[in-house]
């Protein structure tokens, strides 16, 4: 009685075989690289929002797409404080004068009552 153990098989696949069709012959191998790889456009839509300040910060954003990871953060950085300055501007414009009749106020003619005629 042998008490061996069996070996296992060779589980690897072989990788002279064909796996879907003959393989490519002289086809390079891209070199094995774990680098970061280079800017590429993400492709993301940009929709106007009918501020053209506004716009102009978004579209800062495109200029993220052709450069490498650290640089993002300076352009989103500037695209922040852009839309935060705009935003702070919408807040520090004057509102109506008191003297200008608005919605709401007593005797204006949203207030009347309507006749419906039949």
């Amino acid at each position: 009685m042998n008490d061996a153990v069996p070996q296992a098989a060779d589980t690897e696949p072989d990788t002279a075989a064909p796996q879907d069709g003959p393989p490519e012959q002289g086809a390079p191998r891209p070199p094995y690289d774990d680098g970061p790889a280079g800017p590429a456009p993400l492709g993301v839509p940009r929709t106007p929002t009918g501020n053209a300040e506004v716009d102009a910060h978004v579209e800062r954003l495109a200029d993220a797409d052709h450069l490498t990871t650290d640089g993002h953060l300076e352009v989103y950085e500037d695209v922040h404080r852009g839309l935060r300055d705009a935003l702070t501007a919408l807040d520090a414009r004057p509102g109506p004068s008191p003297a200008a009749p608005h919605r709401g106020t007593p005797g204006h003619p949203s207030q009347s009552a309507h006749v419906h005629r039949s």
